[in-house]
């Protein structure tokens, strides 16, 4: 076996003169603190100086690093708002934000895809759907409205326990009602929901709601100022007597603070995902035809000679599209998955929640460093990084772009929230939930190969990884989507401040991280009590 320094980008002079050096545990330890010096400085490649990276305060880390075991230290800062700060990532994805939804079924459905579009953020359709439902949840996402939300749309004769499996009884929402034939009946305000009986029909609850005319909104600061006018927390979007789309009071604010990530003609963006084995060629032929602004070409060993070939075949059809590859965890794995033609290299091999990887095979890397090394090596090439789990909290996000990478990948967070698939379920306490599971897991697995015979079904079953049921509470405060963008976004352009930068490039340059103990991680908790 052989141990990896941390930090390393490349084989170097100075490295191998390092090692010719080595003569016991102290010079061992010696080089390795010279070797993550030398890291840390500005990339040295092909004779040439690339861009700056993020350095370390006061510290030589001797070991690889997750976003527990690190900190960002506040600089001189000219930054004087956070509203002032740009977070589009620069990448080629067209995003406005550097959020990405994680390809998995129980995270990136259509409504969360467009939702987070809206917002300036992309999401991955996963590559297990049948392709008649990828191609029909592409160009869901690219029919719906920019400046309005989706509606939840339901039937007169549907009840309202299958109205609360879609919403909560929250202000600010509601479900729009049509009939048989398509026609506008009303609208019911979620909250009404908390009081009706749950096999009572939509059809006897609705109310001719107020509506809101497309011709009375000039721009979200004037819906924002209609709705506040007429007190309304939701209302139906209407042109010519159609429902056009839906509008919050919250969401109007939300369209005065974000860009949303658009196409050429003005849609919303939308990634999908394809595996490597198969009809490779064909399947992404089909989704970018469907509309698919990105393509995600994704298997758990991202560096192994199928994903080279299957990258290889997408890149020659020419599809003209960024073409994002993964998952790796190495300078190594991004140079061979660019070179066969990468655009965005996909980071991370164990760090999210629903993955059982690293404890059943010892496989994977510590997130924060692996994102330092892959960025670093990706940038010195042309190419960005996705930074694709682990993150629990703000800070983690703004670690990851901190370490380099261009956008920030998230699978469970976001799969409590009201917009991610499936069905809303209430617990014993009363307390709202979705279900999630892992993308080996036996579910995951049941799911994929639904369509083989029950030997083979069972022999790939057998050896399935991962957690098949997992229950994601909604936050009370925070139980959709956009308001975790909210609070996202909000600490990651504090974090840019902080650091004095007014765009993720000059905060890859500026950001100083130190690293702590598991008593420092805990210092800059909050406590929910009283001590």
């Amino acid at each position: 076996m052989r141990f990896r320094s941390l930090g390393l980008t490349q084989p170097t002079a100075h490295f191998q003169f390092f090692s010719s050096q080595l003569k016991g545990v102290h010079h061992i330890r010696h080089t390795a603190s010279r070797v993550m010096a030398f890291a840390a400085c500005p990339l040295f490649v092909a004779g040439r100086t690339s861009v700056k990276f993020m350095r370390f305060y006061e510290t030589t880390p001797s070991h690889d690093l997750t976003y527990s075991d690190v900190f960002l230290v506040p600089e001189r800062s000219a930054v004087t708002s956070r509203l002032t700060v740009s977070l589009a990532p620069e990448d080629g994805t067209g995003a406005t934000i550097p959020i990405v939804s994680a390809n998995m079924n129980s995270v990136t459905g259509p409504r969360l895809a467009a939702t987070l579009a809206r917002r300036g953020g992309l999401g991955v359709i996963p590559q297990d759907l049948p392709a008649t439902e990828l191609d029909a949840a592409i160009r869901w996402v690219k029919a719906q409205p920019v400046a309005y939300d989706a509606p939840v749309d339901l039937g007169p004769g549907d009840t309202v326990a299958a109205a609360l499996a879609l919403l909560p009884p929250l202000a600010g929402h509601g479900i729009i009602v049509h009939d048989e034939h398509g026609e506008f009946l009303g609208a019911i305000a979620a909250e009404r929901l908390a009081t009706a009986l749950p096999d009572a029909r939509l059809g006897d609850l609705v109310a001719r709601v107020t509506e809101i005319d497309v011709d009375e909104l000039d721009g979200p600061r004037a819906a924002f100022d209609l709705m506040v006018a007429a007190d309304l927390q939701f209302a139906p979007v209407l042109h010519e007597g159609k429902v056009v789309g839906a509008l919050s009071r919250k969401g109007a604010l939300r369209s005065t603070l974000y860009e949303p990530a658009l196409d050429a003609q003005g849609r919303l963006r939308v990634a999908a995902a394809i595996g490597i084995n198969g009809d490779v060629a064909g399947k992404a032929k089909a989704i970018v035809a469907a509309g698919a602004d990105v393509l995600v070409i994704d298997t758990a060993h991202g560096h192994q000679d199928a994903m080279v070939r299957a990258i290889s075949t997408v890149a020659s059809l020419g599809l003209g599209v960024p073409i994002v590859a993964g998952n790796v965890v190495t300078a190594d794995a991004v140079r061979d998955l660019v070179g066969a033609g990468a655009t965005i290299i996909k980071v991370g091999v164990g760090p999210g929640a629903m993955c059982t990887t690293r404890m059943m095979t010892a496989v994977g890397r510590p997130q924060f460093s692996a994102v330092l090394e892959t960025a670093q090596a990706a940038r010195s090439l042309g190419a960005h990084v996705w930074a694709d789990g682990g993150v629990r909290y703000p800070r983690d996000v703004a670690l990851a772009l901190a370490a380099g990478a261009s956008s920030v990948m998230i699978g469970s967070w976001f799969a409590g929230t009201i917009e991610a698939p499936g069905t809303l379920a209430v617990d014993e306490q009363g307390r709202a939930y979705k279900e999630s599971w892992g993308m080996a897991s036996t579910k995951a697995v049941q799911e994929r190969f639904d369509k083989l015979d029950a030997y083979e079904l069972a022999r790939k079953t057998l050896f399935a990884e991962g957690i098949s049921s997992s229950k994601i509470y909604l936050d009370p405060l925070r139980p959709s989507l956009e308001d975790l963008l909210d609070m996202i976004t909000s600490g990651v352009r504090s974090s840019l401040s902080y650091a004095g930068a007014t765009t993720l490039a000059e905060f890859h340059e500026r950001a100083l991280v130190g690293v702590q103990s598991a008593a420092g991680y805990e210092e800059g908790k909050a406590l929910p009590v009283s001590w």
